[in-house]
């Protein structure tokens, strides 16, 4: 009896330290919980102030996108119309075939607009038609502004790498050969024709608006740093239950 006793009470010994361990290892869990919520869901009132900060900060980029935008494709459209005109009603060959040449360079210039359309110049306006009433609207409106302020910082930095620099003067090359083997003019004609191209769509390069770059980096070291998300705080319940050999936790939201 005695001995039978004895091994009751190491058992209950046991069994109240395994609770004791798991009570531990359940809080921890539980408070790891906690924190990964807090970090990762924000308020609505937060959400509703990074929208109006984002909106503010694309309707401030769009006029500089617009105008640039818009410049460069009239401007080449206009020289490729003029330069076609003057090919079909000049006498001379020489000028017919610089005209043809300019105009094809312009026409690929005009093109190259119109193949990468400048996301800031038309994301408010896109932005500001998404609904956001309620909660729910108002956290998918969100992540559609998120996108459309980080594809418009996409692509003002694809515009101004060296990707753009390297094609135009492909484009630009090519042009210069043409001047000087295809129309079999002086070395220096060639080179003239490679300089005059490459000074215009560097300009153009060069005078493209970066704005929403610098506007999306503030953005994101503001608001997703980790610091503004500690603003949503939940309130969950725990109950705990005991029963013989253990407890029982309980999460109520």
């Amino acid at each position: 009896m005695p001995k039978t006793k004895q091994e009751d009470l190491c058992w209950k010994i046991k069994m109240r330290k395994s609770a004791l361990l798991n009570f531990i290892f359940s809080l921890i869990a539980v408070f790891q919980y906690f924190q990964v919520t807090a970090q990762n869901e924000i308020s609505d009132s937060l959400v509703a102030e990074r929208i109006q900060y984002i909106q503010k900060m694309l309707d401030q980029g769009k006029p500089p996108a617009s105008i640039w935008w818009n410049a460069w494709l009239y401007g080449y459209s206009a020289a490729t119309l003029v330069q076609g005109a003057v090919f079909l009603t000049a006498d001379k060959l020489k000028t017919r075939q610089d005209m043809a040449l300019g105009a094809a360079t312009t026409l690929i210039g005009a093109a190259g607009q119109l193949l990468m359309p400048m996301v800031p110049a038309y994301a408010p306006r896109k932005l500001a038609l998404i609904r956001g009433e309620s909660p729910e609207e108002r956290l998918i409106k969100l992540k559609k502004a998120e996108d459309l302020f980080e594809e418009s910082a996409v692509r003002e930095r694809e515009g101004r790498s060296w990707k753009m620099h390297a094609a135009s003067g492909a484009v630009n090359l090519g042009s210069g050969l043409v001047t000087w083997l295809g129309y079999k003019r002086t070395v220096w004609a060639g080179l003239g024709n490679f300089a005059f191209n490459t000074v215009i769509t560097e300009a153009q390069i060069w005078t493209q608006p970066t704005r929403a770059i610098k506007d999306y980096k503030d953005y994101c070291e503001k608001y997703k740093s980790g610091i503004a998300y500690t603003d949503y705080k939940p309130r969950p319940h725990l109950f705990v239950n005991a029963y013989p050999g253990g407890l029982a936790l309980r999460l109520v939201f």
